[in-house]
């Protein structure tokens, strides 16, 4: 079974970052943090992947393919693991 990695892009203060990582540790899922905080180097970074320079965004993927959730809300990261659980993805 695949392994799937989690990338978090976030900064300090945000509450909607905050409710993501709840929703992660809750569910007991391992998820590494980009902090966009005082770089905004790497919202440019979003720009040019997404086409945003909002955050949360939370990257889901494996190997160098990623699909990223940038709908603000946790049920769209829900129905995101979601679908993936049910393609029998593990999460690392």
């Amino acid at each position: 079974m695949a392994n799937l990695k989690i990338v978090l892009w976030a900064k300090q203060g945000c509450s909607y970052c905050g409710e993501v990582k709840s929703y992660l540790e809750g569910e007991g899922i391992d998820y590494q943090i980009i902090d966009v905080t005082e770089h905004d180097e790497f919202r440019d970074i979003l720009d040019l992947k997404y086409g945003i320079r909002y955050v949360p965004v939370v990257e889901i993927g494996q190997g160098n393919t990623f699909t990223a959730v940038t709908e603000l809300g946790v049920e769209h990261l829900q129905n995101a693991l979601e679908k993936i659980k049910n393609k029998g993805v593990q999460t690392i």
